[in-house]
């Protein structure tokens, strides 16, 4: 059961009474909330208050209105009334104890599915096909898969949906790459991997002639900056108070200006120079001039159906698909489409006609251009060489999946620097549709080195991403063979079971570390930190999950006999009871994860709460050498009831548990 859910059901009809807006109601029922100091009870309502300036009385008197038509008896002691107007609420232990044994037989532990499933559509993982994938794709893959796993076992019918790069310029890159520039030798021996240094090498050349292009024009835009600078300063005040607010005013916001400019002409600058003194990388360049403008024609005639280009895509798609699948299948990702760009490429001009009868899209120098309310730049779904962008694709991809599996809400499993695109599209989608659907987008910060910059190699390059896994994997074994060494009864795992040990738990690092993570910031990636036994770790976990099934080992039980038994639970410790609140709190803090999309609850309730009160109670209570036989099956149902929802609870996030470690 839903603890949180059910008192307020209970509170709503006591607040219907006093307040006759349903919506105020509804805001009302958010503040009854988990409560911060146990001595003040389990919840904690903080509704009178408010209530009080509304109804203008004072928030004691309204807090006792409530309780005279409010029944929480069949759950709750009686509910007290404390400080300015608090209520607060303390579960009964009976009923406590029946909502445990009932969790004992159930497979669900006791997690209701919800009365009004929605469907949702997850777009998440999303890369470019034609380079292999790196550090940066990890955190829209781990999340939107975590997402997926939550909402589907509340009951939410979810569709995922891998929206592969497959058809854009980083093909035309590769396109170009292979007509001039392969090895044909290490094509053949390891196509992927030439493909990849192929992107990189044209990636390079592209940068420079544009960085060559770029640092003339801001020079050129600085000394144009510092010269209207200086003839404002030159001016005289004029007397009129107004008149020389509004200019210091525009004299800061060119001061600023400028600044940034010359921050951004700085950094160029040694941009420039790193590159221009890469021989081999200037040489390439002036071999192959105007590089950006060859790669888009040979991304246009992929685009248009040129014979050689749709051979070369068909040729090299395959073989990307293929290495890609080799990353989620160690990752245990699966999805349920995985339709590319390509897929929507015969209905990008209807997209554009149906903006342009819809009145949101005008040509503008000679590009087609959406225009839309609250922002200073369109969204060009047309370009002037008539090639279509993300934009078009992204708006016929909502048609689609509209069409296909009318869902109630799609979310964008994206990192945050497409905030803007996600903005406009989703206003755009608005404009062209009289439906309603709900668009979000999950936005998510950037993976840091210990250094607090983006987190590369030592050479500067991306971290692909299965070197990533590698890395985690070697010293999660490390960790491992130093544990079963260590032993006091010496090592009891073999070579095999080591190995298997450290890629389970080395994988799991790497996503945990990610999902433990608040979404929207961007975090600092630790090998060493991540595999820890101690702190917030997957590794930590699993270890808990562990040591429960040690003790079941230890003592020769048979977990199932155990559950079939009638043992009623008993509550007799402040440790045994805030266990027992822990594990019935699952249910409530799944949906709390899912509503605002943040895995992050479920893990800081795992570590924070579950396994930490799990510690304490084990360490205070002895499980197999209780005092009577009625308390040591009534704790190690509470050990299994822990251990069960550590299962569940990692297994949502997607991450694997060991019986022992």
């Amino acid at each position: 059961m839903n603890v949180l859910n059910e008192l307020k059901r209970q509170f709503q009809v006591a607040l219907s009474s006093l307040v006759s807006e349903p919506q105020e109601v509804r805001k009302l029922l958010e503040m009854i909330r988990e409560s911060q100091n146990p001595q003040f009870g389990d919840y904690q309502a903080n509704c009178a208050m408010p209530l009080g300036k509304t109804l203008k009385k004072p928030p004691r008197e309204v807090a006792q209105e409530i309780l005279s038509h409010l029944d929480v008896s069949d759950l709750c002691d009686m509910p007290e009334i404390a400080g300015p107007g608090f209520i607060n609420l303390r579960l009964r232990d009976d009923w406590l104890v029946k909502q445990l044994q009932f969790a004992v037989k159930d497979q669900r532990l006791g997690v209701p599915k919800v009365q009004s499933p929605r469907t949702y559509v997850v777009d998440y993982s999303s890369p470019n096909v034609a380079k292999p994938m790196h550090v940066g794709h990890i955190r829209s893959t781990v999340i939107g898969d975590a997402l997926c796993q939550v909402l589907r076992f509340l009951g939410h019918q979810v569709i995922s949906d891998n929206h592969l790069g497959d058809w854009g310029t980083q093909f035309g890159m590769i396109i170009y790459g292979y007509k001039h520039l392969v090895d044909q030798k290490a094509f053949e021996n390891e196509p992927v991997q030439e493909l990849g240094r192929l992107y990189r090498q044209v990636r390079r050349i592209m940068d420079l002639q544009e960085t060559r292009q770029k640092f003339p024009k801001l020079q050129q835009r600085a000394q144009q900056l510092t010269d209207q600078l200086e003839n404002q300063r030159s001016e005289e005040t004029t007397g009129n108070k107004e008149a020389d607010k509004k200019a210091a005013k525009s004299l800061r916001r060119l001061e600023s200006q400028l600044k940034l400019l010359q921050e951004e002409r700085q950094l160029s600058e040694t941009t420039l120079a790193g590159m221009e003194a890469d021989e081999q990388l200037v040489s390439l360049a002036s071999e192959h001039p105007n590089l950006g403008h060859a790669v888009l024609r040979e991304t246009a005639k992929l685009h248009v159906g040129d014979e050689e280009n749709i051979a070369l895509w068909k040729l090299f798609l395959p073989m990307c698909r293929e290495e890609m699948q080799t990353i989620y299948k160690r990752l245990g990702i699966q999805f349920d489409f995985e339709y590319g760009e390509s897929f929507y490429h015969d209905r990008l001009a209807d997209v554009v006609q149906r903006c342009e009868q819809a009145g949101i899209a005008r040509v503008s120098e000679g590009a087609m251009c959406v225009f839309l309310d609250g922002f200073d730049t369109p969204m060009i779904i047309r370009k002037q060489d008539g090639a279509y962008l993300y934009a078009t694709t992204d708006l016929a991809t909502v048609d689609f999946r509209r069409e296909t599996w009318q869902p109630d809400v799609i979310l964008y499993v994206v990192d945050f620097r497409q905030g803007e695109h996600f903005e406009k599209l989703f206003a755009a989608v608005d404009a062209l549709s009289e439906q309603s659907m709900e668009l979000v987008h999950v936005s998510f910060g950037t993976v840091l080195g210990e250094d607090g910059r983006p987190f590369r190699t030592r050479a500067g390059d991306t971290v692909g991403l299965e070197s990533l896994l590698d890395e985690a994997v070697e010293r999660a074994h490390r960790v491992v063979c130093e544990l079963d060494g260590n032993k006091p009864t010496g090592s009891d795992l073999t070579d095999t079971e080591r190995q298997h040990i450290a890629r389970v738990v080395g994988h799991a690092a790497i996503k945990y570390a990610d999902l433990s993570q608040n979404r929207t910031s961007d975090y600092k990636f630790s090998y060493d930190k991540m595999v820890s036994m101690q702190g917030n770790t997957s590794t930590y976990l699993q270890y808990s999950y562990a040591r429960v099934q040690g003790i079941f080992r230890k003592g020769g039980i048979d977990v199932e006999t155990l559950r079939g038994l009638e043992t009623e639970i008993i509550l007799g410790t402040s440790a045994e009871r805030d266990l027992a609140l822990q594990i019935l709190r699952f249910s409530e803090v799944l949906e709390s994860a899912v509503t605002d999309y943040y895995p992050s609850v479920l893990t800081g309730y795992l570590f924070e709460r579950l396994s930490k009160s799990f510690s304490t109670f084990f360490e205070q209570h002895p499980v197999l050498k209780a005092e009577t036989s009625q308390l040591r099956d009534s704790r190690l149902l509470l050990c299994d009831l822990t251990g069960r929802t550590i299962r569940q609870g990692l297994e949502l996030l997607g991450i694997e548990v060991l019986d022992r470690m």
